[in-house]
């Protein structure tokens, strides 16, 4: 397969030099001669995208650099594109950088390369240098702010857009009217469409109208742009109609439906599956049933949307034995279907034992604090609570979203402990940062007369390493296999081996993972390479950032750090050198990120991207635990502006609303003490 590809590679390189050298040379300023023909661009981009191969392009991008066309404006922008939509961040750049002459294309490309990659910040500085702008680049700041969750500065670049007299297009307002959160800002940009004269004229507008003051809950203006729209399709009614539904007006919806049918418009899966929601919501099994029939008349039966409608629709009409049937005639289930099943029994108050309340605890995510209280409430009120099964599910759910308080709770109050019971309350506690807490329980364990496994094991030592325990965990893993009969694994080495980079024991650190049974995993190196970077021991960080490169030749890791210890040591020849390599290697540098779930909603932080609607508390907060926790390692006291506590009680505010007591609480009394308030 191999040499069928270098040989198809080949061809396809004498071919397309060949085709190059007809075209003849390009001008000094990097223009085509006249003899050049425009269609080329079919047997070069068109060509290397739909065959879905960078190495085709590559080849390609290389026989232009051969011939001296790689600084050519429209083929420059084709190549620019391509790399783009593959997926190559580096070589787009190039590319961008060769065209000798830029026109607004190429920057617009560029741009949306750099938003496409999450470089808001470089795209920033990129969408300020462009000499001219036109209404694509506008709209690709505004989709990039919208995507990483800016909506402030999305809104406030629409405003400056105008500001600069560009008018907007309807993709424009089709962004912005997915950011509206408010019925005011909705009327503003709807003013903003009538004024362009957009409104009347585009029928995807007047949908997206429609549903935005759907999920405002405007009923009434939702109905006045349907009415005012001089072209209707099936889109429309779906949005129409989806709105009554949504709004509590299942009637209106059952009404619109027919006059949607009754005008010549055919119903769509999305169409069908509003109005036997609706149908649900009154208790209508008549009509449910005849719509339904209407789905199988026209072949929607297989609709897994239409089937749990139509589940929910069975169930609120007591039709338990039919939601059962339907369910089990599915092809294939989604979890749409399965959550109508579970609401279809609840319905019929069929009570669920400890598997059910335990598989659907472990289906809580970090968002879904509130679904998870209700699922505990849940067993509390089945008396299940106590139950090895859920109460060991609720301790991993409470651990996991950060109220180890709780998870300690559930866990002291049962009768029963097995295994998996000890080790999720050893490792909820480690990964909180209560590592003393964490042996405390493992003794607890030992002193009950309960074997440890493996499992348990790592998270003991994973504790000794975040706290730094030398003796204990040397002792711990030492007697792994004659005490408690376990055998190291790669984990527990890992682990050991974090535990003296973290104490500075580099040299000790080497000869654990020399002493490894097997090939020592990226994992204990990274965690020397770490380790590091933290005392200054570049030899050593060289010999093992080639090992790693040679386990994960493409990760950056290694390369950023020795990077990093070249810069500190003024050394900036090895700076060079390791970017130079990572670009000969075509390694990337993967951005750093980390998110937490408020309210229903995912705040993403992405390493040197400060923007956020939060951004100036949020950062102001990190500079002050930073002096904190700098006046606390150097015994100092830092004096801080009395001035800042309303910032701190409104984040108190921010965490009490999120459900965060415990975390408020701590922050209070740290603030006090760094305040010295009483």
């Amino acid at each position: 397969m191999v040499e069928m590809q270098s040989a198809v590679c080949e061809l396809f390189s004498l071919k397309l030099n060949k085709k190059i050298k007809l075209l003849g040379k390009p001008s000094a300023n990097g223009v085509l001669s006249s003899g050049a023909r425009v269609d080329w661009h079919h047997s070069y981009g068109d060509h290397c995208f739909s065959l879905k191969s960078l190495s085709f392009a590559r080849i390609t991008h290389a026989q232009l650099i051969k011939v001296g066309f790689n600084r050519h404006t429209f083929l420059g922008n084709r190549c620019l594109d391509l790399y783009s939509k593959f997926g190559n961040f580096n070589d787009a750049l190039k590319v961008f950088d060769d065209i000798s002459a830029k026109n607004i294309i190429s920057w617009n490309i560029c741009l949306k390369a750099l938003l496409k990659f999450d470089h808001l910040d470089l795209a920033c500085s990129v969408f300020d240098e462009m000499p001219e702008r036109d209404v694509v680049g506008w709209n690709s700041m505004i989709s990039g702010y919208a995507s990483c969750g800016y909506f402030d500065c999305a809104l406030g670049t629409f405003w400056e857009m105008q500001n600069w007299g560009v008018r907007p297009s309807g993709f424009t307002y089709s962004i912005l009217m997915s950011l509206v959160f408010g019925v005011r800002h909705g009327k503003e940009i709807h003013g903003s469409i009538t004024r362009s004269g957009l409104g009347a004229l585009n029928v995807v507008l007047g949908n997206s109208l429609i549903d935005m003051y759907g999920k405002l809950g405007s009923l009434d203006y939702a109905l006045g742009v349907f009415l005012t729209m001089e072209e209707l399709d099936v889109i429309s009614w779906n949005s129409l109609i989806s709105v009554c539904c949504k709004s509590g007006y299942p009637e209106l919806a059952l009404d619109k439906f027919c006059l949607m049918r009754s005008f010549g418009y055919s119903p769509d899966e999305f169409s069908v599956s509003v109005v036997i929601t609706s149908c649900s919501n009154l208790r209508n099994l008549e009509k449910g049933k005849q719509i339904f029939a209407l789905c199988v008349k026209v072949g929607f039966l297989c609709n897994t949307i239409i089937s749990s409608a139509t589940i929910d629709l069975f169930s609120k009409c007591n039709r338990l034995k039919d939601s059962v049937r339907l369910f089990e005639e599915q092809d294939q289930w989604d979890s749409a279907l399965c959550n109508s099943m579970i609401s279809s029994y609840a319905w019929e108050d069929i009570k669920p034992t400890e598997f059910t309340v335990s598989s659907v605890l472990h289906c809580i995510s970090i968002l879904q604090l509130d679904q998870g209280t209700q699922v505990h409430s849940l067993a509390v009120k089945s008396g299940l609570e106590l139950d090895a099964i859920v109460a060991s599910s609720l301790v991993e759910m409470y651990s996991e979203l950060g109220f180890i308080d709780c998870a300690m709770r559930i866990f002291n109050k049962m009768i029963v402990r097995d295994l998996i019971t000890w080790n999720t309350m050893i490792m909820g506690l480690t990964h909180n940062g209560s590592v003393f807490e964490a042996l405390q329980t493992f003794k607890e364990l030992l002193w009950r007369g309960l074997p440890p496994d493996r499992i348990t094991l790592a998270g003991v030592l994973l504790a000794c390493s975040f706290g730094v325990f030398i003796k204990e965990g040397m002792a711990i893993f030492s007697s792994m296999e004659e005490r408690y009969g376990v055998t190291p694994s790669n984990e527990h080495y890992a682990c050991l081996v974090n535990l003296l980079c973290r104490a500075g024991m580099l040299d000790e650190a080497l000869d654990v993972a020399g002493s490894m049974p097997y090939e020592p995993g990226s994992l204990i190196w990274e965690s020397i390479l770490h380790a590091c970077l933290i005392h200054g021991d570049l030899k050593l960080s060289e010999r093992v950032a080639e090992r790693l490169i040679e386990l994960e030749p493409h990760s950056s890791l290694p390369y950023l750090v020795l990077a990093r210890m070249y810069e500190v040591k003024g050394q900036w020849e090895g700076v060079v050198r390791v970017k130079k390599a990572m670009k000969r290697e075509r390694v990337e540098k993967v951005i750093g990120c980390s998110w937490i779930g408020v309210k229903n909603q995912v705040h993403t932080f992405k390493a040197d991207q400060l923007q956020h609607h939060g951004g100036k508390e949020i950062y102001l907060v990190l500079r002050l635990l930073n002096w904190e926790m700098e006046a606390n390692s150097k015994g100092t006291a830092v004096p801080v502006c009395v001035c800042l506590k309303p910032m701190y009680a409104r984040l108190t505010s921010i965490l009490l609303d999120s459900g965060m007591v415990n975390f408020a609480l701590k922050l209070l009394l740290s603030v006090a003490l760094f305040l010295g308030c009483k």
